[in-house]
């Protein structure tokens, strides 16, 4: 085992989970404190994968703290810890506002498509901030060095970038367990920038299907200007992997319920109850999300249309209580009321009802009894991030049983055996009904069987376990990519060398090495430190200084044309040493523009915000100020459009940073610098670059050389460093070991 396998090993002995709710919640009745355990999702779900780890759980007990008194936030916090669990304690205000008001009118409605439900109030956003650095400050009250912390769905998108900052090196995974909407809806949120930012702070981030990742991505890239390649972003210096992970469900507890005793007595005791009427199920949080009311009015049409199943068949309705405070679930509730009352008094006789609504939470044998004597599940939501409830139905199977599902919902992803539906469309939905109560029971078995084998495959343990290998994963990536970080000792030996020289060749890129990008001349213009700095760098003769750009030669020559220095335009073509002319790196060709330019004019048109730089030897297509997501599409059907005109012309395609250049084959940054590196011996050579093009540049160089790239990509370069800060810093430590040169009291200060 490696060293860096061995360091990350160590991460297993501790897990940091993090949640809005822990798996156990607090209620306090006649002034005693009442522990039980959580009835949501992710607490059934991880409840009982965390006690296997060397785990603690963070997150709010379900009490405010203003009705617990000192004394009964310690007991509080004792009884926790002996569950693996540590409490976040938040007033009633915060609850008012951070949950029941951002989370749960804002964050829940617009994620799950309801944007004339979601409420933009500026005074839940500042709570939903504060909240977040309140679980920032316990998780630091807790962690040790080496934990791994895993941050968990849409209460806390803040915090993995919080946590960044205050621990810069940990280990740092978040899942959302909602779908994550499409850009246009995702930009409606005001704070849309700042929910992206503090995500992109985890070091992976996981969604429950692909859909959920393409949209992060795609707001990531439109919103923040930030590309991705295959799922990994690079921002602030920081590797972020964006990834699948359908969540699984404890298989084996739900498979074997049916044979407990106290599940068998359910089974028995709704079995006598309903009769041997065949029986719909149908299980939710009473949420607008989940489709409960089209359901009802599905089942509605499906007695008109169908009377032969008249007294013979049951919807039973499981509906459990949710958010009861925000109006639009009262509302639901009201409407499911009627709904059911409706459809009762419309087809019900003295002997048979047709809905047996229960608006209530059930235990779990009652839950496991529904599902073995169901012969069809009903689980149509509207928007679902996964919904668990499916996954349960089918591994409580023993035999024939049909799932339908709405195609809206996650798990259809996995459950493509059920059959689906869209819940809007009332005639699929009973379609589907008729389906699955005259689907033969060997037709039945068979589909439920598939879908049962990967249900077991890939459980709850195996999903957790997956994620935070996964983790690990990224965390090795980004310590293969700081190995080459130009560390103190590697930069004192850098400096040293360059002491001990006396001919010396500095080869710097110009746009994103040494100011940063920008789209026109005029923006990029050299600032007088940087010209100032340079002028220094070159008093000393033994030093040879190159600039390279991909910038036409007239700009270059007007920028740095009273510098003592080399210049390499347009990304090779030209090259102009100390006091000389401009020459060709080899005869111009130019009779292809005639062909590509078309081309290129053809899509700037069709991009609005992009624009054609023509060089005496390229021509540019240039998208920085275009639509990202426009762009990105436009760009490959700009690829495929000129390939084989390239070809056939002998040309090269130069992908640049928001740009796509045009020019001759063989020219490039390598070939202009070997007739530098060629020119005489060199003690010292130093080559700084920031993007592909100046991958030819480092591949050129002797082993010897000194390479450096700017950012933290992959790369040729021997050593990485951060920014343009860290490049001119550098280049004023050289300046620093000049005996003869003294530093310009400008440059001291910066």
């Amino acid at each position: 085992m490696s060293e860096d396998d061995e360091e990350l090993g160590k991460h297993k002995k501790r897990l940091l989970i993090i949640s809005n709710r822990l798996p156990i919640k607090i209620t306090k009745r006649a002034g005693k404190l009442r522990f039980q355990q959580s009835t949501g999702g992710l607490a059934t779900g991880l409840g009982t994968f965390y006690k296997s780890y060397e785990s603690l759980w963070i997150g709010w007990p379900g009490i405010a703290t203003n009705k617990l008194s000192k004394e009964e936030r310690e007991e509080v916090k004792k009884r926790l810890v002996k569950e693996k669990c540590y409490p976040v304690f938040l007033s009633q205000n915060d609850i008012e506002n951070y949950y029941y008001g951002f989370c749960n009118k804002t964050i829940w409605p617009l994620f799950h498509y309801f944007p004339l439900y979601t409420i933009y109030s500026k005074s839940f956003w500042e709570v939903y901030k504060k909240v977040n650095k309140v679980f920032l400050n316990v998780l630091l009250e807790v962690y040790k060095p080496r934990d791994t912390i895993w941050v968990h769905d849409y209460h806390l998108m803040l915090l993995p970038k919080l946590i960044r900052e205050a621990l810069p090196n940990a280990t740092i995974g978040f899942f959302l367990h909602i779908p994550f909407p499409s850009f246009e809806i995702f930009r409606l949120l005001p704070w849309r920038r700042k929910i992206l930012e503090g995500l992109l702070g985890a070091d992976l981030i996981g969604f429950h299907t692909y859909d959920y990742v393409e949209h992060f991505l795609s707001s990531v890239r439109c919103i923040l200007g930030i590309e991705h390649t295959l799922g990994q972003i690079i921002t602030n210096n920081h590797l972020v992997k964006v990834d699948i992970f359908p969540m699984g469900i404890d298989y084996e507890r739900f498979s074997n319920l049916v044979n407990t005793p106290k599940v068998r007595k359910e089974v028995t005791r709704i079995r006598k109850k309903i009769g041997e009427r065949k029986i719909i199920l149908s299980i939710d949080r009473l949420d607008y999300t989940k489709g409960i009311a089209q359901r009802l009015e599905a089942f509605d049409l499906f007695l008109q249309k169908n009377q032969e199943y008249k007294e013979k068949i049951t919807l039973v309705l499981i509906a459990v209580p949710s958010r009861t405070k925000i109006e639009h679930y009262k509302k639901m509730k009201k409407q499911v009321d009627e709904l059911v009352g409706r459809i009762n008094g419309k087809h019900g006789t003295i002997d048979w009802m047709p809905v047996w609504y229960m608006y209530r939470f059930l235990p779990s044998n009652t839950l496991a009894a529904l599902y073995h004597l169901a012969d069809v599940a009903l689980i149509t939501p509207l928007r679902d991030g996964m919904n668990l409830i499916a996954k349960e139905f089918i591994a409580s199977k023993r035999d024939k049983g049909v799932l339908i599902l709405s195609e809206m919902a996650g798990a259809a992803k996995e459950l493509g055996e059920a059959i689906i539906v869209n819940p809007n469309n009332k005639e699929r939905i009973v379609e589907a009904l008729e389906r699955a109560l005259k689907m033969p029971v060997e037709e039945q078995i068979e589909r439920n069987r598939i879908m049962q084998k990967r249900l077991k495959r890939y459980n709850v343990v195996r999903w957790a376990n997956d994620f935070i290998e996964r983790l690990r994963h990224v965390k090795r990536s980004q310590q293969k990519l700081c190995v080459r970080k130009l560390t103190a000792e590697a930069r004192k030996k850098l400096i040293e060398r360059y002491r001990e020289s006396k001919r010396r060749l500095i080869l710097l890129d110009y746009d994103g090495t040494l100011v940063p990008f920008a789209q026109t001349p005029q923006m990029a213009k050299p600032d007088g430190m940087l010209l100032e700095l340079l002028r220094a760098v070159t008093q000393n003769n033994g030093n040879e200084i190159v600039i390279i750009s991909g910038r036409d030669k007239n700009t270059l020559n007007e920028w740095f044309g009273k510098l003592n220095v080399g210049l390499i335009a347009e990304h090779g073509m030209w090259i102009k040493e100390k006091g000389k002319e401009w020459k060709a790196i080899e005869p111009l060709r130019n009779g292809w523009k005639n062909e590509i330019r078309p081309i290129l004019e053809l899509y700037m048109d069709r991009t609005p915000g992009s624009f054609i730089e023509e060089k005496e030897s390229s021509l540019a297509w240039h998208y920085r100020n275009a639509d990202p997501k426009l762009s990105s599409v436009r760009l490959r059907e700009l690829k495929e459009a000129v390939l084989h005109l390239t070809t056939n012309l002998n040309l090269g395609i130069l992908e640049g940073d928001k740009v796509i250049e045009i020019k001759n084959n063989h020219v490039n940054k390598g070939l202009a610098a070997s007739y530098w590196l060629s020119k005489k011996k060199w003690d010292f050579i130093l080559a700084i670059g920031d993007d592909k093009t100046d991958e030819d540049l480092f591949a050129a160089l002797p082993k010897s050389a000194y390479s450096i790239k700017v950012g933290p990509e992959p790369s040729r370069a021997r050593f990485n460093v951060g920014s343009i800060i860290h490049v001119r810093s550098l280049l004023k430590e050289l300046l620093k070991e000049e005996a003869k040169v003294q530093l310009p009291n400008a440059l001291t200060k910066q």
